[in-house]
């Protein structure tokens, strides 16, 4: 007891005295020093003194700085380096935010390092990828997997976190057959052509499929029904007094009193430029689609119109309109005429042919296979005018029988809507140009082309016209160029003509009997006249308003065209 109080003496009194020795110097014993109990030695007699306010260490000597919060946008302060980049104390800071306290999302200037093999990554990458969940790489697999995995968790619980590469499931069964492969059973022997168990044989759909089939097919039929039109009633007009003379013949008859051998299968020896407007015909109320001359004769004019009427005119005496057919629908596009001229074709939009008799105006027959016909043919050869051709908008060439108005024959390799058929070789074969910008040669009542012309830089030809010698074809192609293919046996192209305004209207190009000049409409109602040999431009005739679209030379005048319009007017230039 006397040695602490000695100690304490020693403390309270040894503050301005120098240490009396080396060892308490190299203590580093202060007057500001803590001071610890230890022994003193009893010789030295000290004087007590304490010291009532010692220092003590406040709390900002304890923390390391001034923790800042990240939320802030304003400091009043300027905080030191370490206190703006300081770690946060917890994962549950207050002032962490919502994509920092994310798991498994790394924080800028910061990654986790884990050890993977390469099958363990490329397993989970595979999984991930079809089954849409992987095994957590930083979680222990041990723990649940609820846990253990990220993605479609409950997928993986499911499956319970199998992998791409291990089978979770079980093995399908194969499907029994019945088994009879003893050959001896002549009649029951099934071998590998046996049947499957659970087979069924016929698809009977259920009741819900059932009512949903029925309603479709009742919308079908009912849109079918509004498709369907009927055909338009046929009826005539005979616009002259007296059908017959007082012979008793009808204006079927040739001629003989107009100064021109009709009869004559000579051509003229020449034929002279067209130069003014003699007459013209005026009756269809909208324009003029096709206009087709009475056979060998060429006396009686026949027009169709897209006012769905046909009329049939005089071309000598007083050029009156004789008949008109009424019977269809919608807008004519093609007429025809048969060899002798008795009875004649139509077709028209409202998807209908029929065949009328040129005498007495009535309707003979009808045929349709609801499409629409762009053209319309009689085979020429005497032994079959019972049988015609149409090219319909089906991408088909089909042919019918008059006798039975059945289709008997389908020429089907176009790719695009028929637009011309043309007889050549003596009606043996026929020329047909479609939208597929083609040019094929058939063999009649064969199904297969034989001849098939395409280039790239050929364009789609509407109109076709054969030569009076049957040796060439006279395409327009609606690039504005007529294209002259020679037509015998080996199909050419012999020649082209060129400065033509066409702008995709189907005009047709005949030449005259004589071989000295073509003829043609253009876009601008102007009648154009080219010769035949130089394929130089001799003129152009302002013949209509509107687009002229057809052009016919007269096969027993010298130099007489008949032209007609999209202004509903049929003219005849001499």
């Amino acid at each position: 007891m006397s040695a602490a109080i000695s100690a304490l003496a020693s403390y309270g009194s040894g503050s301005e005295s120098e240490p009396e020795s080396e060892g308490e110097a190299e203590a580093g014993l202060s007057p500001d020093s803590t001071v610890h109990l230890r022994h003193v030695p009893a010789t030295r007699a000290l004087a007590l003194a304490l010291n009532s306010a010692p220092e003590v260490a406040v709390k900002e000597d304890v923390e390391a700085g001034v923790h800042l919060d990240p939320s802030l946008k304003e400091i009043k302060y300027n905080p030191t380096f370490d206190m703006m980049f300081a770690p946060e104390f917890t994962k549950d800071s207050p002032f962490m935010s919502t994509s920092m306290a994310m798991p498994e999302i790394l924080i800028a200037n910061s990654c986790k390092s884990i050890h993977l093999d390469n099958f363990f990554f490329e397993s989970a990458g595979a999984t991930a990828e079809v089954l849409g969940y992987a095994l957590d790489p930083s979680i222990d697999s041990s723990q649940a997997p609820a846990s253990a995995y990220i993605g479609a968790v409950e997928e993986a619980e499911k499956k319970q976190g199998l992998t791409v590469f291990e089978s979770g499931c079980k093995k399908t069964e194969k499907r029994k057959k019945f088994k009879e492969t003893d050959p001896s059973n002549i009649e029951g022997f099934l071998g590998p052509w046996a049947k499957y168990v659970d087979e069924r044989d016929v698809a009977k759909p259920s009741e819900e499929e059932q009512k949903e089939l029925d309603e479709i097919t009742a919308k079908r039929q009912k849109r079918g029904k509004q498709d369907e039109e009927k055909p338009a009633e046929e009826k005539t007009i005979l616009h002259v007094k007296e059908m017959y003379d007082y012979q008793g013949r009808s204006y079927l008859h040739i001629p003989q009193d107009v100064g021109v051998n009709l009869r004559s299968t000579e051509p003229p020896e020449k034929c002279y430029l067209p130069k003014k407007q003699m007459h013209v015909w005026s009756g269809h109320t909208k324009g003029v689609s096709a206009i087709r001359l009475f056979p060998v004769s060429g006396h009686l004019l026949l027009s169709c119109s897209m006012d769905c009427k046909i009329k049939l005119w005089e071309v000598y005496n007083e050029r009156r309109c004789i008949r008109t057919f009424i019977g269809h629908s919608k807008a004519v596009r093609d007429i025809c005429y048969n060899n002798a001229g008795s009875q004649f074709l139509s077709a028209a939009y409202d998807r209908y042919l029929k065949l009328w008799d040129t005498e007495t105006g009535q309707c003979i027959s009808r045929f349709t296979n609801r499409k629409v016909p762009y053209c319309v043919k009689f085979n020429p050869d005497e032994d079959k005018q019972s049988l015609f051709v149409a090219g319909m908008s089906d991408k088909k060439i089909v042919q019918w029988d008059i006798r039975s108005g059945e289709v008997v024959q389908e020429y089907d390799r176009h790719l695009g809507a028929v637009n011309t058929i043309t007889f050549v070789d003596e009606s043996r074969r026929f020329v047909s140009t479609s939208d597929d910008k083609s040019l094929r040669v058939w063999e009649w009542d064969i199904p297969v082309d034989f001849k098939y012309i395409a280039e790239p830089s050929m364009h789609s030809m509407p109109a076709v016209t054969l030569s009076p010698n049957d040796s060439y074809l006279y395409c327009q192609s609606l690039d504005s160029v007529f294209l002259v293919f020679g037509a015998l046996y080996v199909f050419y192209i012999l020649n082209v003509f060129f400065f033509h305004c066409l702008f995709s209207f189907l005009c047709h190009p005949p030449i005259c009997i004589s071989y000295s000049y073509v003829v043609s409409g253009d876009a601008d109602g102007k009648l154009n006249i080219w010769d035949w040999k130089t394929t130089k431009l001799y003129s152009k005739i302002k013949a209509h308003d509107k687009v002229c679209i057809s052009a016919l030379w007269h096969p027993h005048e010298t130099s007489k065209v008949i032209t007609c319009g999209w202004d509903g007017l049929i003219k005849l230039w001499d």
